[in-house]
């Protein structure tokens, strides 16, 4: 066997022809479509998913069988067949016409093969291990998680520099951090880091980066949002790249858009990266879907810092007790009993499943259930603390208590 030659092909504006419409076909035109190919698909029949980007105008779909005028100016020629003599033909056509082609059937007849990829923009790093899929997959694994932490690089700091990203951390597993937000803060030069953030992803940041505690504990000393705001816009302007670590979601009761505003009055170039906001990863780590099937098709999600019957308060509780859906409710412990009461008061079943998780997706999450009547009173004698989140609703009911998807610790009955 010849020794593959490794080489990036442009294919933008670029006709690759694929044929085949099964599952090995539904996994390659995605990543040709990235590349900005122009994908045209031979095929009687087709995946769901490739009859969506057919739809879509995304590619050209042929619905009949290859001839071999179809590989006429392609660029590059995929034989998604598991047919070996279908795949002959089409591995003919290329031949005859000096086009590459992939072969899904038999590697060793094609003249290019596909190699296990990983994506870290701006960086793409193509595996071959001679034929082995699962060697070539084991080792671009061990690269994509390299790149995805900061361990290989080097980090473009450069282009970095001078500007803010907001990443959203996640619930408190520090798993759960996408893998963008986790490649930022491995290049940042300076950390505004929230309670409420993974502690453990502070203990992989570089010695030399500077981290400042922003403190926003519920009724304690805090930094404030216009102290925040200022450190952010100095240390940006001062040259240093700088990420506001934030738990869950930036916009999600996260005064992100506050941050973001106060980048771009200085003009601050600043970048957000979602994260998993604690109302739905916090319900799935107790085992709560937030839907189910024929249970709930809605759900709001509500900040309970403010008591209802406050002025101060946005959200329209009345309207909250007459939901037939879920209610997650953020920041409301402290209001519990209000918010309970106020939820009966206006229609709200007083035998309608809740449940409240204390530091939901973390090593020290617990959960109490109750009926919504008795939730006060069940979360008084398990003595919960903040942070925790509340869920009211038949889906708090509907999976067997003793599922918890993440870091479940001791369930209280």
């Amino acid at each position: 066997m010849s020794t593959p030659y490794p080489l990036g092909l442009m294919l933008a504006g670029r006709r690759v022809l694929v044929v085949g419409g099964g599952q090995v076909a539904s996994r390659r035109v995605p990543a040709l479509l990235d590349a900005g190919a122009d994908v045209v698909l031979v095929s009687p029949r087709i995946t769901p998913s490739l009859r969506a980007l057919a739809g879509d105008g995304r590619l050209t779909w042929h619905e009949r069988v290859f001839v071999a005028s179809d590989a006429d100016d392609a660029w590059l020629v995929h034989a998604a067949l598991d047919d070996r003599a279908a795949a002959e033909q089409v591995s003919a056509a290329a031949e005859a016409r000096r086009i590459f082609c992939v072969r899904a059937d038999d590697r060793e007849a094609a003249t290019a093969w596909t190699p296990a990829i990983a994506r870290q923009p701006p960086v793409t790093v193509a595996v071959l291990a001679g034929g082995d899929p699962r060697r070539s997959m084991a080792v671009r694994d061990r690269i994509a998680a390299g790149l995805a932490g900061g361990d290989l690089g080097p980090i473009d700091t450069e282009t970095l520099a001078g500007s803010v990203a907001l990443v959203g951390a996640g619930p408190g597993d520090p798993e759960l951090i996408t893998v963008r937000g986790r490649r930022l803060l491995a290049a940042a030069g300076v950390v505004v880091v929230d309670r409420l953030a993974p502690g453990l992803l502070l203990d992989e940041l570089a010695p030399d980066v500077e981290v400042v505690d922003a403190s926003k504990i519920p009724y304690g000393q805090q930094a404030t949002q216009d102290e925040i705001n200022r450190i952010l816009v100095d240390r940006a302007r001062a040259g240093r790249f700088v990420v506001r670590l934030k738990g869950g979601d930036p916009y999600v009761f996260g005064r992100g858009g506050e941050e973001v505003l106060a980048c771009a009055e200085a003009g601050v170039p600043v970048l957000v990266v979602p994260g998993v906001t604690s109302a739905i990863a916090a319900p799935a780590a107790a085992g709560v879907p937030v839907t189910h099937r024929g249970v709930a098709h809605e759900f709001v999600v509500v900040s309970g810092h403010v008591p209802p019957d406050s002025a101060a308060s946005l959200v329209d509780w009345p309207a909250l007790g007459r939901l037939r859906g879920t209610l997650c409710v953020l920041m409301g412990l402290s209001n519990l009993a209000a918010i309970v009461g106020t939820l009966l008061a206006h229609g709200r079943a007083p035998g309608t499943p809740a449940a409240v998780i204390e530091n939901g997706a973390t090593p020290r999450q617990r959960v109490v259930r109750a009926p919504l009547a008795e939730l006060v009173e069940a979360v008084k004698t398990a003595q919960l603390r903040t942070p925790a989140m509340i869920v009211i609703g038949e889906v708090a009911g509907v999976l067997p208590a003793t599922i918890g998807l993440v870091n479940r610790a001791d369930e209280l009955a």
